[in-house]
């Protein structure tokens, strides 16, 4: 489906009566593809290490105050397989970008999944290599979920972001010529970030073979050289997502979980009324959490 909608400066700032008419036609564009149905995705998190330095996230390789964690397989799959809420369709594995985990616990949790249960299985685990990400599409995950981050080149740099952007959208592309379905977002508000970058993340969005976006509202995390930046508000940050859906009616967008915490009013909740047709439950049950390496041990592939 190609985009035939594209949202203005005007569009990503509404306010008032602009911006409920925004949000309806989204609501309506949703309910007129999806009805009133509402995926429900469990979410469980296998490691918090990292190679990357991105500046906006506090799992970035130079935060040294961060207790580092790898889950284990055996805990992870008797929750999935034999303790998971009834509502739950699919499970999205996801960690920072940890080759380590990826083959060691993702790899053999997929399998188990795809054994002994019926659920969907997407991943999210940044940049890997070919070869692994082939063995995860072979043991049965279907969707690789991967941000593009922001579509500004320069400011993708200064956040050291991951790779370069054209890397990373180069990856996207590779794994959907690969045969995965492949679901990408970026995230709002930035600290730099202008109205013609913020533009720019939606066509670069209608430009990726995509079979879903998100939109993340920029929170500052501890640790992080952004820790002191004023976080993103909620109402642009819906906006976008009015706007995603408007520009691509068929696409899975999500109402992530930051939405609560650029507004505890109930960001989350309108999201589901601003075009999002996903949510998401984390399950990761905490007796998974172990130290078993320390917070200096590598994660390089």
């Amino acid at each position: 489906m190609i985009a035939t909608w594209f949202p203005t400066a005007t569009d990503l700032a509404a306010t008032g009566a602009a911006q409920e008419r925004l949000h309806e036609l989204a609501a309506t564009a949703t309910r007129n593809r999806f009805g009133r149905s509402v995926f429900v995705r469990a979410v469980v998190e296998v490691s918090n290490f990292c190679r990357e330095n991105c500046h906006y996230c506090g799992m970035r390789r130079d935060n040294r105050s961060l207790a580092r964690f790898r889950a284990r397989h055996d805990e992870l799959a008797e929750l999935l397989v034999n303790h998971r809420p009834p509502s739950i369709t699919d499970v999205n594995i996801q960690s920072g970008e940890d080759p380590v985990a990826a083959r060691e616990v993702v790899l053999p949790l997929v399998r188990t999944l795809r054994q002994e249960t019926d659920l969907g299985v997407s991943v999210c685990l940044g940049t890997l290599d070919a070869r692994l990400t082939r063995e995860l599409q072979e043991a049965g995950a279907t969707c690789y979920i991967i941000k593009f981050e922001l579509a500004d080149p320069q400011l993708y740099d200064e956040l050291e972001a991951p790779g370069t952007l054209a890397e990373r959208t180069a990856h996207i592309r590779s794994l959907v010529a690969t045969g995965w379905h492949v679901s990408s977002g970026f995230i709002a508000g930035l600290p730099g970030q202008t109205v013609e970058s913020a533009l720019q993340n939606f066509r670069l969005a209608a430009d990726l073979p995509l079979s879903g976006c998100s939109v993340s509202p920029f929170v500052p995390g501890d640790e992080t050289p952004l820790s002191a930046a004023r976080p993103a508000a909620l109402d642009p940050t819906l906006n976008c997502m009015a706007a995603l859906r408007l520009m691509r009616p068929d696409w899975t967008i999500p109402a992530v979980s930051a939405l609560n915490l650029a507004g505890p009013d109930g960001g989350y909740r309108r999201g589901l009324a601003t075009g999002a047709n996903l949510v998401t439950i984390n399950l990761t049950p905490t007796q998974c959490v172990t130290t078993t390496c320390s917070t200096g041990a590598t994660v390089s592939s």
